[in-house]
């Protein structure tokens, strides 16, 4: 009997709460994403069926290529496919991936996947350039039989009986959704971080993760068992009998808790002193407006549109798509505002065949308002789908990334020019929707006084504004001490931009990180922002965390602490407060 392995602890970084047991099932996230699928042994004939019927189809493909290819091109192009014909005929890459499937019982992707690595290594290390060269052959042949096979008959995750626990070296946006809504009950992934995308959907799909857990795909094996824990960073592999029983335990305590606060009205969102705060809804996905009204939301402070793109992906989404989800939105919202953010698309994001090109410094090139201000084909579809769902309730439309005043005017033309398309084609569609602009852009943050009076409002978006300020990449663990939400310097910002709104006398609102956690409340309210927008779970705990507050003392705290030196000595000053209700803690 196999020696059972010793209990494993790693950290990372708890980026969504909640524990999550399972099996490990590791993805190896490439070009094609792969999974390791065990089989069972009256399944080898049939999985090796699999890939002998994918080697057809993709010979037959190749042969289609190189008959093209030596009509249009020369018979020199025409002879590269015929090498790749010759690889899918090498008895000797055939016969290994086939004992592959037979020895270790597994998928045939997986099978194609792991021994293209081993020739790949062989092939690397040739003294012979041509005889290297040729691994760019085998790649390109491993990617046709990868897509071909998954084209046939895809494994999914779904086919593991049981509860999954993904572990990626990365995990795309896209793949976070769709497997968030299977049987996935966790992710723990090498790459990422707080505020990443993938993270969002994971925080928005209620699923326990855990980031930046260096090394953790070389040291799990596909169905190893594998505890995560989203609070504290912390995965366990092959936890003993123990400790899984006290993580179950825990587990439970969680849920029930959870039962709690959804079946507990929210109350008001009031100071002791009477002070109202506003407190709004982000939303990423559909799922989350059935909690909408259950949790006291003022309406929708942000919709992110990009996780549109990445339900559709690989397809844009048609205006239809458009109108639709905008439509659900505004409904959930009413009477209340629903705030929708235009695309966010570029930088590390979804969405790379709208950049035409390659960018050597993507987060800081063609990326939120310039991308659509760029390309107005696909912008318009988006345009078209709000205009015309905004006649069913209160749309406010704001855009990310924002820097000039030209962006801003040249957004609002665009706008106007499609709704007079729209009543050109006799389509109903919204005059009287408000149009304002995220604050994230430490520019932005600057002239925020002159950007007050080209907009309806502002929302600050911490996430960005902290890691463009202090230029720190909030999700590189070398750095992220450096990630200070309370650092002097953003205080002092979130103020002027507090300031700028209140004398145009528009709403100012913090949709970021910074809003949802309640260490931060007393300084955000000192700072003159009394509007957050918060994943709707959070909004019954910050509200009741409002009401043991007072209003009064914290602008004066706001003003010491905006003069304070270091992100340190303004926690100090927080957790000295009176009224604060509660303390700033030392990994703020």
């Amino acid at each position: 009997m196999p020696r059972r392995p010793p209990m494993q602890s790693l950290s990372g970084i708890g980026v969504s709460d909640g524990v999550a047991i399972g099996r490990a099932v590791v993805i190896a996230y490439r070009a094609t994403e792969v999974f390791r699928i065990p089989i069972r042994e009256d399944e080898i004939e049939r999985e090796l069926e699999r890939f002998q019927a994918a080697l057809g189809e993709v010979a037959r493909e190749i042969e289609r290529t190189r008959r093209g290819a030596g009509r249009l091109f020369n018979e020199e192009l025409a002879a590269i496919f015929e090498a790749h014909t010759l690889l899918l005929e090498d008895r000797s890459f055939v016969s290994a991936i086939e004992r592959r499937i037979r020895q270790d019982r597994v998928n045939a992707e997986w099978a194609v996947h792991e021994t293209s690595l081993d020739l790949l290594k062989r092939f690397s290390a040739l003294d012979n350039e041509y005889l290297r060269e040729r691994g760019e052959d085998l790649e390109d042949v491993v990617r046709q039989l990868l897509r071909t096979l998954q084209g046939i008959s895809q494994h999914e995750v779904t086919e593991i009986e049981g509860d999954v626990i993904l572990v990626a070296d990365d995990l795309v946006p896209s793949e976070a959704i769709r497997l968030g809504r299977a049987n996935v009950v966790g992710f723990a992934i090498e790459a990422g971080g707080r505020t990443s995308h993938t993270t969002i959907i994971a925080r928005s799909l209620g699923i326990p993760a855990v980031a930046a857990v260096a090394g953790v795909t070389s040291l799990v094996t596909d169905e190893d068992p594998i505890v995560i824990d989203g609070s504290t960073g912390t995965v366990i592999l092959h936890p003993t009998a123990e400790v899984l029983s006290g993580f179950e335990a825990q587990r439970t305590a969680l849920a029930l808790a959870a039962d709690q606060v959804r079946t507990e009205a929210a109350g008001p969102a009031v100071t002791r002193d009477g002070v109202e705060i506003e407190l709004l809804a982000n939303i990423d996905l559909p799922e989350e407006l059935e909690d909408l009204a259950a949790c006291g939301a003022r309406g929708v402070g942000l919709y992110r549109s990009e996780f549109l793109y990445m339900e559709t992906d690989p397809k844009p989404p048609s205006e239809e798509d458009h109108l639709a989800i905008y439509r659900r939105l505004l409904e959930a919202a009413a009477p209340y505002p629903a705030t929708i953010r235009t695309y966010d698309l570029g930088g590390r994001k979804l969405a790379r065949e709208m950049m035409a090109s390659d960018e050597d410094n993507p987060v800081l090139g063609l990326r939120g308002i310039r991308l659509t201000l760029a390309r107005p084909h696909q912008f318009r579809t988006q345009m078209r789908g709000l205009l015309r769902a905004g006649c069913c309730g209160e749309l406010w439309i704001m855009a990310p990334m924002v820097s000039r005043i030209e962006e801003v005017r040249a957004l609002r033309a665009a706008l106007q020019a499609s709704g007079e398309e729209l009543d050109q084609e006799g389509l109903p569609r919204s005059k009287n929707y408000k149009v304002g602009i995220m604050i994230e852009v430490p520019a932005a943050a600057l002239i925020a006084d002159q950007l007050a009076r080209e907009v309806d409002f502002f929302a600050i978006g911490t996430n960005d504004l902290i890691q463009y300020s202090l230029a720190v990449d909030r999700n590189n663990r070398h750095v992220a001490d450096l990630y200070q939400p309370l650092h002097p310097a953003i205080l002092r910002m979130l103020r002027s931009v507090a300031e700028s709104g209140r004398r145009a006398g528009i709403p100012v609102s913090l949709c970021g990180e910074m809003a949802s956690d309640e260490r931060f409340l007393p300084i955000l309210l000192g700072l003159g922002l009394t509007r957050l927008s918060v994943h709707p779970r959070t909004i019954p705990r910050l509200a009741r965390s409002l009401r043991a507050m007072e209003h009064r003392p914290l602008a004066e705290l706001a003003a010491r602490c905006c003069e304070a030196a270091s992100a340190e000595e303004v926690e100090r000053l927080i957790a000295a407060c009176p009224g604060a209700g509660t303390t700033a803690g030392e990994d703020a």
